[in-house]
């Protein structure tokens, strides 16, 4: 019942339904292996001394975190439906969230890779097949570092999702919130080939899907990244691997040529501005690095 309320109440992926409900089978047993009864005898030193184990185990600490969030969520629930007379877990704080600069691509790398995407769809291939993968590969990545889109987001577009004459792309994201992005020329440009080459690989089960893969079903989003990463190892000097890398860039990238951080909360789809702006010190840490090296006194 606690994973429907997280799917249908919460409006959560099945990935974090998955952790949550695999958080709460790890504290049910290790509750069980300590003598402490089941998760209806949950207190606040059971919960406490179930994460510091888990501490003590050397789980990142967003593992830890999640674990928090985990119990946080269940116990409101648990609480709400009569399952728990109090919510142990109120007053549980968990470890202060690390801050890290994401991996960010410069804009020239960006632009080469991409056109080296593009000269590569639009050459001579030796099959129909190989010409429409292509293209749909140089469309997929044109358009996550176009709108700072996630993975999730891009793979799940249905073709009414995206009206060419405007350009602009409606993403539904966390807690299903659809949001409207626009793209730019280039990115339109690499969606008309591959809207012209849909059709190789499309089949009954694509439904209205704009991705497809090989097979003709939706675009799996591990295929997704791994075309995206294929891509990124063809930038030199960066340690940027996957589809979040594209999402960094373009934010970074946004406030770098003078967008305002809101514009950049909205295009991305933060539900709080606070998420957003560990891309300004992204931005500042370029500036520092590039006065470092350029200035006769620094």
């Amino acid at each position: 019942m606690f994973a429907q309320h997280l799917r249908h109440e919460k409006a959560r992926s099945e990935h974090t339904v998955r952790s949550y409900v695999g958080d709460l089978e790890e504290l049910s047993e290790w509750m069980t292996e300590q003598g402490l009864g089941g998760i209806a005898d949950l207190d606040r030193e059971s919960l406490r001394g179930w994460l510091a184990q888990r501490h003590q185990r050397g789980l990142a600490r967003s593992s830890v975190s999640r674990g928090i969030a985990s119990v946080h969520t269940f116990c409101r629930w648990a609480v709400d439906n009569g399952r728990l007379h109090h919510d142990p877990a109120a007053a549980l704080k968990g470890p202060k969230k690390a801050r890290y600069l994401p991996d960010v691509v410069s804009s020239t790398a960006l632009s080469d890779m991409l056109d080296g995407l593009a000269a590569a769809a639009q050459q001579p291939a030796e099959d129909d097949r190989t010409a429409a993968l292509a293209a749909r590969n140089w469309a997929l990545i044109e358009l996550l570092y176009a709108t700072g889109a996630r993975i999730s987001e891009v793979v799940n577009l249905d073709l009414p999702d995206i009206d060419h004459t405007v350009q602009v792309l409606t993403v539904t994201g966390k807690g299903n919130k659809e949001r409207r992005v626009p793209f730019g020329d280039r990115a339109a440009q690499a969606l008309g080939l591959w809207r012209r080459r849909r059709g190789v690989l499309a089949t009954e089960k694509s439904g209205g899907a704009v991705f497809v893969g090989a097979r003709g079903g939706r675009i799996d989003a591990r295929v997704a990244r791994r075309a995206v990463a294929d891509a990124l190892r063809t930038v030199p000097d960066t340690q940027a691997s996957g589809p979040h890398s594209l999402r960094h860039s373009a934010a970074t990238h946004l406030l770098d040529g003078g967008a305002d951080l809101r514009s950049v909360q909205q295009l991305l789809g933060h539900s709080s501005v606070a998420t957003t702006q560990i891309y300004t010190h992204v931005s500042v840490e370029r500036l520092r690095n590039a006065y470092a090296q350029a200035h006769p006194r620094a």
